[in-house]
């Protein structure tokens, strides 16, 4: 009975013996064929990293105000006889945009020119008459009098009539009317808001620290997103006082504004041409990753696998950026000249990944774009 059970645990250990070396060489193949496995190449783009001459500048968020903008209202109170514009209309200084009821001013400026009239043949007889010798200067003092009097009366009913007579104070373009016919309209009732567009004034701060590097005439482009390309204008103005809250100067530039694309209120994008230029290596802005533990390119380079087998692959780049421009983003450090660097696709990347190149379709990289759509 002894010796049976020996020889039943014996068989059992060598059972289990065999199949824990079964398992092992199953495990150890296992891993190895898990450090020899190669991921499919990625397809990317890529671009030679080169040296490029940027202009300094200086970047700020402006906004856009009207060298002229006013909303026109009524000088005098009465009813809203005729309206002469359209909402969104462009009007040339004096063109006519609302008419009041005039019609009791002039009632009464017909009296008083006939009061005048009167007024003025008093006067020539009285004059007559002291010539002659016959009337007295009491009487031409009076007559004069009179007629001065008539004289002023008239001058203000036209001078009523006038102010009732609402124009355009300046050439622009309106904006939505605030008024309808036969409405009565209290002394400083809106009427609609003008705006002079051509040229335009962008306003804007900079810090103090670099105030020293802005000056009057320099070169400035803004963009806005609305228009998808820079208008160029020239600073026209910088203020004498710098906010004590923070610390920053405000300037404003001018632009001619020929498109109209630019309109009082809109936010811009403002770029000062500080005149110094300094090389940098400049690449497309989708070649940065961006990571809350830093920006990084991809760098494509020849590795070896496990196995010693050469194989393109990339490395990833900690860098430093710098401003942009267009569709490229300058890279301060980190980057040398010739380096190629994955344009597109770097979000499916990790370090030591096999890529393959396809640059058949690049993404943008002009430094002026000109979108069709924006």
């Amino acid at each position: 009975m002894k010796k049976r059970m020996a020889l039943m645990v014996v068989a059992i250990a060598a059972f289990l013996t065999a199949i824990g070396a079964v398992k092992y060489g199953q495990i150890k193949k296992g891993i190895a064929q898990q450090k020899s496995f190669q991921m499919p190449p990625e397809a990317v783009t890529t671009i030679v990293a080169k040296a490029e001459q940027w202009p300094t500048t200086l970047s700020a968020i402006g906004t856009v105000t009207a060298v002229q903008g006013v909303t026109v209202s009524a000088d005098q109170p009465g009813i809203v006889d005729r309206i002469a514009f359209e909402s969104g209309q462009r009007v040339r200084q004096g063109d006519l945009l609302v008419q009041l009821d005039v019609r009791q001013e002039k009632a009464q400026l017909a009296a008083a020119e006939a009061q005048l009239d009167w007024a003025r043949v008093s006067l020539e007889r009285a004059k007559r008459l002291v010539e002659t010798q016959i009337g007295s200067q009491e009487a031409l003092d009076n007559a004069d009098s009179q007629f001065k009097a008539a004289e002023a009366r008239v001058g203000e009913l036209k001078a009523t009539i006038e102010r009732k007579t609402i124009r355009a104070p300046f050439s622009g373009i309106l904006g939505i009317r605030q008024v309808n016919v036969g409405q009565y309209l209290q002394s400083g009732s809106p009427v609609v808001p003008l705006q002079s567009m051509q040229p335009i004034y962008v306003d804007f701060s900079v810090p103090q620290q670099e105030i020293g590097r802005v000056r009057v005439g320099g070169e400035v482009r803004v963009a806005n997103s609305q228009s998808g390309s820079a208008s160029p204008g020239r600073i026209t103005a910088i203020d004498s006082v710098i906010d004590p809250a923070t610390r920053n100067v405000a300037v404003q530039a001018t632009l001619p504004n020929a498109d109209g694309k630019l309109l009082p209120g809109m936010f811009v994008d403002t770029n000062m041409v500080l005149g110094a230029v300094e090389s940098l290596i400049a690449i497309p802005a989708s070649s940065i990753n961006h990571a809350p533990y830093g920006d990084s390119v991809y760098v494509v380079e020849d590795m070896k696998d496990p196995q010693g087998k050469t194989y393109k692959g990339v490395r990833q780049q900690f860098v430093k950026v710098g401003p942009g421009r267009g569709d490229q983003v300058a890279v301060l450090t980190g980057l040398k000249a010739g380096e190629e660097v994955v344009t597109s696709g770097v979000f499916k990347l990790r370090n030591g990944a096999a890529v393959q190149v396809h640059n058949e379709t690049q993404p943008g990289n002009n430094p002026a774009p000109n979108p069709v759509n924006s």
